[in-house]
């Protein structure tokens, strides 16, 4: 016998049914499949004895023997729910696997029983009073006559309970089928009674889900008073949350997707949380391979921390402590950014919790936001238990002097956060980045807000490289992306001073490209801001981490200053503010990264009548290639910085400026300067050069008609025997 079973849901795409299932029975065992995507058996059924007979539905497996209906579970609502969300097996949802092994729910007795269909929830059954009488196949019109009663008899009962025969394929054949069988159609023999002989129709209504719910949790209750078995209870509550999870799809089918604001919906959601708790409870003893879903259901019970810590108290009589399921979803709970806070009273109690089971993880554990309400002297207390046990450990001294700090103790807060080198304060922030900040993370807390903890508050003051350092490690490691780090520095009133500063190590450290011109793009506006006083920093009494020379020396995007800006910026001014921001602005326009077009409009704003400005233009110009330009504005501002100017830029094929530009401009500027002691230096620096690269022929003819001679005669010299030479 075969039965073919669809099982989907409202969202269930358009070109077929969400999940399709395939069950078929042998007299002595049957087969449930999926047929949805590959070919997967879900369940075996070895029956107890010769089955003759058997109905599938979404929930349960109506199987009729001789003498008895019985029921078993499926499995379909395991398969539809994994359909229905693919995330299902994670550490926010669980369901129980589809592998489980089926399980025999009730048995009724019947007396020849012959045939069994389902319509809805209810069950409609076939008996004959005497099946010992052999079949014959033969129709006479007196048993014909009797049929067409009996078929009247029939219709008639379906219509009082309420059932269309025509909408149950199962029904409708067996109506249309002959019921008599070859007896009922002869006379009766003698002796017989005809009112001993007959067919039987029962209609049975299947007990509702959260009565079969309530059963199987009664009886686990009673299964685990007598033989305490974790697996054996685990599979009852197992079987109990997968007909809730049937009933909960038949009623969302049923109602369109909106059971839960119904008032079946409701009870079946308290008692879909009610299990889900009981299954939590299960696996929070459970052993190390199945203790993490104590996490999952836990979860979807909604119970509070609170709540499941009062669940999990063990027994004073009880030789065992605390279950590895309970300590894992405690720890995974606490570890979650928007995890609620916890009463002073709990938090100290998961203190002594993990203080007890698991000391390794106590300073992840508290750490957390979470725990915020905990108190520090017990904490520290219990850190320091752990390390006598375990010995010293960073992320461990880190958070003792944590506790130190939030009790007001800075000696001993210093003396702890002393014990170790700074390297190694680094590595314990990254093995414990909640150390230092809340809320941050590569994953899934990218865009959310990253608040500083009270420990990198004090930092600010009394260790601020240390603090620097760590943020531009837990960025380097996924511990905190950019917009996290800005919004931490903000949190601290430090966005103008130790930002900058992050961002100056982060060009030192990252090789992205995106983020290095991001933070070029950054830096050159705060210089620039610093030099035009458009928005002061804040008092802070220290300069910064880095000056110019060491971010020359070791970052590759600032650029050794050209000789020439020594020669425009001969001397630095008293102020600190404008004494690094304009050369480390001149040395990213040196260096190879940065985009002037990126940062041209902001260079705008600087004004060309400050030494500052008007080297920062002819940076920018410089950039673009626009020499001509150059060379007039040295003439006219810098005349003693021309020769440095062409000797470092006049270069290969740009060495042609050196007679077709300048030569002819330092000419025409002598002659005409009243004090021209500085351009005949500079002229005479060019010549040289002139000479040094032209025939006498082509610098006979640069030489111009009113020059005088006994001037370039040394040089006409020079050209001549070099030109022997060669």
């Amino acid at each position: 016998m075969m039965k073919p079973l669809e099982a989907g849901h409202q969202s269930a795409p358009p070109d077929g049914p969400a999940c399709v299932f395939c069950f078929f029975s042998l007299p002595s065992s049957g087969y449930l499949y999926s047929l949805k995507g590959c070919v997967e058996r879900l369940s075996v059924y070895q029956y107890p004895e010769r089955v003759l007979a058997a109905a599938l539905t979404d929930q349960l497996l109506h199987v009729i023997t001789r003498s008895a209906l019985q029921c078993f579970t499926v499995r379909c609502a395991a398969v539809a729910a994994r359909m229905d969300d693919p995330y299902i097996d994670t550490t926010v949802k669980a369901c129980p696997p589809c592998s489980l092994e089926a399980c025999a729910l009730r048995m009724q007795l019947f007396i020849g029983l012959r045939s069994v269909c389902v319509d809805g929830r209810r069950v409609v059954l076939l008996s004959t009073a005497n099946m010992e009488a052999p079949e014959e196949s033969g129709r006479t019109p007196q048993r014909r006559s009797l049929e067409f009663r009996e078929h009247n008899v029939l219709t008639g009962i379906f219509q009082a309970v309420g059932i269309d025969p025509t909408t149950t394929p199962a029904l409708g054949s067996l109506l249309s089928r002959p019921l008599l069988s070859r007896k009922w159609a002869s006379p009766p023999p003698r002796g017989s009674s005809a009112a001993g002989h007959g067919w039987n129709l029962y209609v049975i209504d299947t007990v509702p889900p959260l009565t079969l719910y309530r059963e199987l949790v009664e009886y686990s209750r009673r299964y685990v008073a007598t033989t305490p078995q974790a697996q054996s209870l685990r599979h009852l509550l197992s079987e109990a949350h997968l007909l809730l999870r049937a009933a909960a799809l038949q009623q969302q089918n049923r109602e369109g997707g909106a059971a839960e604001g119904t008032a079946g919906g409701r009870e079946l959601d308290d008692a879909f949380r009610q299990n889900c708790a009981q299954l939590g409870d299960s696996f929070s003893r459970a052993c190390q391979k199945d203790c993490h879903l104590a996490l999952p259901y836990y979860r979807m019970s909604g119970l509070s921390v609170e709540e499941v810590v009062s669940r999990n108290r063990p027994l004073p009589s009880s030789p065992r402590s605390h279950g590895p399921g309970f300590l894992f979803y405690l720890k995974h709970h606490l570890l979650e950014e928007t995890a609620p806070r916890l009463s002073q009273e709990a938090a100290d109690e998961v203190v002594a919790i993990f203080s007890q089971s698991e000391p390794s993880q106590l300073v992840g554990v508290c750490v957390g936001p979470a725990m915020a309400n905990m108190s520090p002297a017990r904490t520290l207390q219990a850190l320091r238990r752990a390390e006598a046990t375990a010995g010293v450990s960073v992320a461990r001294t880190i958070a003792m002097a944590t506790m130190m700090l939030l009790l007001d103790e800075l000696p001993q807060f210093t003396q702890l956060m002393e014990r170790h080198a700074e390297m190694l304060l680094l590595y314990g922030f990254m093995e414990e980045p909640r150390l230092l900040l809340h809320g941050g993370g590569g994953g899934g807390g990218q865009h959310g807000h990253a608040r500083p903890t009270a420990l990198a508050r004090q930092l600010v003051n009394s260790q601020p490289g240390l603090l620097v350092a760590a943020m531009v490690a837990l960025h380097a490691s996924g511990g905190v992306q950019l917009q996290q780090a800005d919004h931490v520095f903000k949190a601290l009133g430090c966005e103008r001073c130790l930002q900058v500063d992050f961002w100056e190590a982060i060009l030192m450290a990252s090789s992205q490209e995106d983020v290095v011109q991001e933070l070029l793009f950054r830096v050159a506006s705060v210089y620039i801001d610093r030099l035009t006083d458009a928005r002061p920093d804040p008092p802070r009494g220290r300069g910064p981490l880095k000056s110019a020379d060491d971010l020359i020396n070791s970052c590759c995007h600032y650029g050794a200053l050209y000789p020439w800006l020594t020669v425009l910026n001969p001397a630095r001014t008293s102020n600190a503010q404008h004494q690094e921001a304009p050369h480390k602005l001149q040395s990213l326009l040196c260096g190879p990264s940065l985009s002037v077009g990126a940062v041209s409009p902001l260079l705008d704003g600087l004004p060309e009548e400050t030494s500052w400005g008007f080297s920062l233009h002819l940076l920018r110009a410089t950039r673009r290639g626009q020499y001509d330009s150059c060379i007039e504005k040295l003439l006219d501002r810098c005349p003693q910085a021309i020769v440095a100017y062409g000797n470092h830029h006049f270069q290969d094929e740009d060495k042609v400026l050196w007679w077709t530009k300048l030569l002819p401009e330092l000419c025409n500027r002598t002659r005409a300067a009243a004090d021209n002691g500085i351009l005949l230096a500079a002229l005479k620096e060019t010549v040289v050069v002139v000479a040094m690269e032209m025939s006498p022929a082509e610098f006979l003819e640069l030489i111009p008609d009113d020059g005088a001679a006994s001037y370039f005669l040394p040089h006409l010299l020079t050209c001549c025997q070099r030109h022997l030479l060669t």
